[in-house]
């Protein structure tokens, strides 16, 4: 079979948001922390992009890499000891492009008192076996609530692609005016 045959036969069937909803939970250890005992934004940021990838591929069921973080809040700090759990779900595919959802919350297991910490918007592409965008299935929305986010989500796409073109004319008009040597390393 060709590489064109197993692309013109993957199944593209509409998939629900929660056909790929995905929750991962860890405990966060001294590893993870600064001298305070607050868990590195790092260390969630790197499981908000595990957790939305794998939403994204189970989704797409094929591999995906991470193209964009539109946005990540912090609203409370995550301590040693607490467990974390991170629920990641689409919001939004296009042809080729998944977004995706990370909420994050943090529990004392001690006394079971649970804090929402963190909330990220990412945009993930399903690849085929070359590297290349291949398409994903269409989303299908369950909830009123799910539309309300996709109608969000359409609306970050939109400006995403725009701030993709400011930059890029920006980018054009460097080049075109010497400002800008893609052939320098950048280091002096």
């Amino acid at each position: 079979m060709t590489g064109q045959q197993a692309k013109s036969e993957r199944d593209l069937t509409p998939r629900c948001v929660s056909e790929s909803r995905v929750t991962v939970s860890m405990l966060m250890n001294p590893e993870h922390a600064n001298v305070l005992g607050n868990v590195h934004g790092g260390v969630i940021m790197k499981l908000v992009d595990e957790a939305g990838g794998l939403a994204a591929m189970r989704h797409a069921r094929s591999p995906v890499v991470t193209v964009a973080i539109d946005s990540m809040t912090f609203e409370k700090p995550i301590y040693v000891g607490n467990f974390v759990f991170l629920t990641a779900e689409l919001t939004y595919t296009g042809r080729t492009s998944m977004e995706v959802r990370v909420e994050v919350t943090a529990e004392n297991p001690l006394t079971s008192e649970s804090v929402f910490t963190n909330l990220a918007y990412l945009v993930f592409v399903a690849i085929d076996d070359q590297g290349r965008p291949q398409p994903v299935p269409p989303l299908c929305l369950e909830t009123p609530e799910q539309g309300l986010r996709f109608e969000q989500a359409q609306e970050r796409q939109i400006e995403r692609k725009k701030q993709q073109q400011r930059e890029q004319t920006l980018e054009e008009f460097s080049l075109a005016n010497g400002q800008l040597d893609r052939t320098k390393s950048g280091q002096d």
